[in-house]
C-alpha cells in the first residue's frame, strides 16, 4: 500500500468515526425541538371530576379559550365520588394517578354530584375530610399546583336518585366550608345554571351549551386569578 493510499484510508476512517459519534450523541440526547416534547412555558391544567368533566366536553372548550400557552387535560371519571365509602371513589381511579403524573400547574376539581345519591347520604359526615385528602394529594405533587374547586351545577332531573335539596343544603355548603378552611378559590357552577334547565341533556349532564358555560366560568376564574388576557 502506498503512502497516499494509507493517508486516504486514515482520513476515511476518521470521517466515519466522527459521523458515528455524532449519530450516537443525537440518539441519546433529548430532542428539545421535538413537537411532541412538552414546552417548558406551557401551563398545564388538569380537569378533575366526574361525568360533568369526563363527557361534557368542557375541557375542550376551556382549551380553546385559554389558547396555545396552556395544555388542558381531561381526567374525569364517570360516576366517581368524593367520598371514599362509595363504589367508585375518584381517588381509587386510574385517572387520579394520571392527573398527578400530568404534573399540572393548575387543578380544577368538579365533584360532588354523585355524592348526592341517596345511599351515600349516610357518609356525609366524612365528606369534607375525604375531599381534603384528595386536595392534599394534589398539593403534594412536585409541580405544586394551584387548586380550584367548584360548586356543582343544580340538578333538574326528577327521574334519578339525586336530590336538588340535598345538593343545595349539604353538598354545596360542605364544599364552600372546605374551600374556606383550606383557603382555596371556589368556582360557582350553581348560580349560572339556576335558570338554564335547557342546558342539560337529562337534567343532570350538560349539553354543549352547558359545557361552554362551565368552561366560561372556569376561564373567568383563571383569568381573574392570573390575568390571562
Amino acid at each position: 500500500m502506498t503512502k497516499n493510499t494509507k493517508l486516504l484510508a486514515i482520513v476515511i476512517s476518521a470521517v466515519f468515526l466522527a459521523s458515528s459519534l455524532t449519530f450516537l450523541i443525537m440518539v441519546n440526547s433529548p430532542n428539545t425541538e421535538s413537537p411532541t416534547a412538552p414546552k417548558s412555558n406551557v401551563v398545564r391544567v388538569a380537569c378533575v371530576g366526574d361525568s360533568l368533566t369526563a363527557i361534557s366536553g368542557y375541557p375542550l372548550d376551556l382549551q380553546k379559550m385559554l389558547g396555545d400557552n396552556y395544555t388542558v387535560g381531561n381526567f374525569g371519571v364517570v360516576g366517581s365520588t368524593v367520598t371514599l365509602h362509595s363504589w367508585k371513589p375518584y381517588m381509587n381511579q386510574d385517572e387520579f394517578y394520571r392527573a398527578k403524573n400530568f404534573r399540572p400547574d393548575i387543578v380544577v376539581i368538579i365533584l360532588g354530584t354523585n355524592d348526592d345519591l341517596m345511599n351515600l347520604h349516610q357518609y356525609n359526615a366524612s365528606l369534607e375530610d375525604d375531599y381534603a385528602r384528595l386536595i392534599t394529594e394534589f398539593q403534594q405533587i412536585e409541580s405544586n399546583p394551584d387548586i380550584f374547586i367548584a360548586k356543582p351545577p343544580p340538578i333538574f332531573s326528577n327521574n334519578s336518585d339525586l336530590s336538588l335539596t340535598y345538593l343545595t343544603n349539604t353538598i354545596i355548603p360542605k364544599t364552600e366550608d372546605l374551600a374556606n378552611k383550606m383557603h382555596l378559590p371556589i368556582i360557582d357552577l350553581y348560580s349560572p345554571f339556576s335558570d338554564h334547565a335547557d342546558y342539560f341533556e337529562d337534567g343532570i349532564h350538560p349539553n354543549s351549551q352547558g359545557a361552554t358555560l362551565i368552561a366560561t366560568e372556569v376561564y373567568e376564574m383563571l383569568d381573574y386569578t392570573y390575568d390571562i388576557d
